[in-house]
């Protein structure tokens, strides 16, 4: 890492306003454990397809984050958060910025951390749940993949923020399940590619018949695995939810759904590790912050469903 994490703090002059800055605590790697899940940033967005910004995410999304409050009304309060600052990443290709990270993050879950990482571009996805491939402890591992894409593409000249799926497969990963993929937003090939490695496809429309049914559709699709990571891309959500990403695409899930979804999803106990990336600040045109008001929500949501 590269050093403190950064401080934390309010923005209500409410006394009773308790918010998420001022419950999370500036933590060590070695201690993170001790916590019920801690945030690592992860500024890079050099291996995207489209466009750049998601370097910008981890400082936009914690920004966003220390004014949201932390009362749940089903659950209340969350607590024990960590912040273990930015990672060092390596400078170089894709690949030699992978194989730091995964070095990194591999030190995480050695500690026994629940991590959630703020990214950053989706070839981050790669180094962060690899792993939990070499874990004897982790068995067999799936991912629940909030996206509009598969990222399942082939590496040909290095790997993308296109390839992260592809990469796992072939490191090892048992089970994949992408929900929220849009119609017209992949290739024949890639969709024949998961469906032979017996990974499921939940659309974004299907979404829309139901989230307990949504729910219930990725509990099935993981019942076979020992460990859940969970990736929030947040071109997922529809682009007028979220406009400040790399690609950004209409008919996609709602704020709401996708609060709902990362939250039934992360009170499984199989879950060791959450990710959100793609989200590009300075590529929202709204002067409010959209994209990382909701990805530091979608967070808060993982946060809470994870018994923090």
């Amino acid at each position: 890492m590269t050093g403190p994490a950064p401080e934390w703090s309010g923005t209500s002059s409410d006394p009773n306003d308790e918010q998420f800055g001022h419950v999370v605590d500036r933590a060590t790697v070695d201690a993170a454990g001790e916590y019920a899940a801690v945030l690592v940033g992860e500024p890079y967005d050099g291996a995207v397809i489209g466009r750049p910004g998601a370097r910008d995410g981890p400082t936009a999304i914690r920004d966003a984050l220390a004014g949201v409050k932390t009362h749940h009304f089903d659950a209340g309060p969350v607590a024990r958060i960590g912040d273990v600052g930015d990672v060092d990443l390596a400078r170089g290709s894709v690949r030699d910025v992978q194989s730091s990270l995964r070095a990194e993050t591999a030190r995480l879950y050695d500690a026994g951390a629940v991590p959630a990482f703020l990214g950053g571009d989706n070839s981050l996805t790669y180094p962060n749940v690899a792993p939990l491939l070499d874990r004897d402890d982790a068995g067999r591992v799936g991912v629940v993949s909030f996206d509009a894409h598969l990222d399942c593409r082939e590496v040909r000249a290095g790997p993308t923020s296109g390839t992260p799926y592809r990469q796992l497969h072939d490191a090892g990963l048992d089970t994949l399940c992408v929900v929220g993929a849009r119609h017209f937003e992949t290739t024949t090939a890639y969709a024949d590619y998961l469906d032979a490695r017996g990974g499921s496809v939940l659309t974004a429309e299907s979404v829309g018949a139901g989230v307990d049914a949504t729910l219930e559709r990725v509990r099935t699709a993981l019942s076979d695995v020992d460990t859940v990571y969970v990736s929030v891309d947040v071109d997922v959500l529809d682009a007028t939810a979220a406009p400040g990403v790399s690609a950004p695409t209409p008919g996609g899930l709602t704020s709401r759904e996708l609060f709902a979804l990362v939250r039934g999803v992360a009170v499984d106990d199989r879950v060791r590790g959450f990710e959100v990336v793609e989200c590009a600040p300075s590529l929202d045109p709204t002067p409010t912050g959209r994209t990382a008001a909701t990805a530091a929500r979608a967070v808060a949501h993982f946060l809470g469903g994870a018994g923090a």
